[in-house]
């Protein structure tokens, strides 16, 4: 089998939307207007709004689902209404919030399924049904003979995203997979994909309504308002330092400073030089967030942090003022 160290490079698309317009017959009010934007190869654009904000929407009529009233989609500069419908699906990997897993399929069966529908040789079909459980934490020896209904619901997802990524797809679909599921076993699948995501590098489309959800996992965000138009589309940094209007800026939140430490590691900032041989302040592995380095100080009642690495070594020191000055500066690199 093929370690993680080892796993070939994948490709990934380049998805443009060009004034994707969707109204349903008898709606005063369309689903999605005039939507355009671009999601580089290789992202993860979120999809976020209210309900009514045509994020579902949006995102099916990549892979024609739901087809467009006007406007185009482009897959690598290719149009997906010059392509057959489910040639194109079986191209796009498709993960929903409820799975969707096949009842009377093993695991194994269930992943399979698309290698199966486009002729994949056994041999084949086996070898890459066992790199992905492997890949997606599901246990090699337990999981691949066992049925859905004998699976949790964070396993079950597992299998889901295992499905979706089976035929290698340039482009994922993401419909808030993992809005069904309690935080613990949220936040650990959360992680989970970006993992997966920094070492496959999948483009990716991903809708939720939850605006943290959409900051922790989104290399871009775009907020839609009812009847699908785009408000705002950026980083999760530019669109929490600078939201284009009021609707944003309510949407995000009014502690949009505080989700902005979320974002930075205190070993992606310039952390002062240790102050002497004794630690100054709480100790916190360089791993850690602003946001949580933040509380810490705030908790113990100190002005100074003593970052170490991984390995235990001082790496400096961080201080509140040094995090309220990284919140004061403007943010430079804004989505196109």
């Amino acid at each position: 089998m093929t370690s993680h160290g080892e796993r070939r490079e994948t490709s990934a698309a380049e998805i443009v939307f060009r004034g994707v317009t969707k109204r349903y017959p008898g709606r005063r009010v369309a689903a999605v207007s005039d939507l355009s934007l671009v999601v580089p190869a290789g992202e993860i654009c979120v999809l976020v709004g209210p309900s009514g904000g045509g994020k579902t929407t949006a995102m099916k009529m990549v892979n024609r689902l739901v087809d467009m009233t006007e406007g185009d989609i482009l897959i690598d500069g290719q149009s997906v209404r010059s392509l057959n419908t489910i040639e194109l699906r079986r191209q796009v990997g498709y993960v929903i919030q409820h799975v969707g897993l096949f009842p009377h399929m093993s695991v194994a069966d269930n992943i399979g399924t698309v290698p199966r529908l486009l002729g994949w040789p056994k041999p084949r079909i086996r070898e890459r049904v066992s790199e992905l459980i492997e890949l997606v934490g599901l246990d090699p020896d337990e999981h691949p003979d066992a049925y859905p209904a004998q699976l949790s619901g964070g396993q079950q997802q597992r299998v889901g995203l295992a499905r979706a990524m089976a035929a290698d797809p340039v482009v994922m679909l993401m419909d808030e997979p993992f809005g069904a599921l309690d935080p613990i076993t949220r936040a650990r699948l959360q992680d989970e994909f970006l993992r997966l995501h920094n070492e496959l590098r999948k483009t990716v489309i991903f809708v939720t309504h939850d605006i943290d959800e959409a900051i922790k996992m989104g290399d871009r965000i775009a907020i839609l308002r009812e009847g699908g138009a785009l408000v705002q589309y950026d980083t999760p940094d530019a669109i929490l330092a600078d939201p284009v209007d009021d609707f944003v800026a309510r949407f995000v939140g009014a502690d949009r400073s505080l989700k902005r430490l979320a974002l930075k590691r205190l070993s992606e900032i310039e952390l002062a030089a240790p102050n002497g041989s004794e630690p100054s302040g709480p100790t916190v592995l360089a791993s850690t967030t602003l946001r949580d380095a933040l509380a810490l100080m705030l908790g113990e009642g100190s002005r100074h942090l003593t970052v170490i690495d991984e390995g235990g070594r001082p790496a400096g020191q961080c201080t509140v003022e040094q995090l309220g000055e990284l919140l004061a500066r403007p943010v430079h690199e804004h989505a196109t």
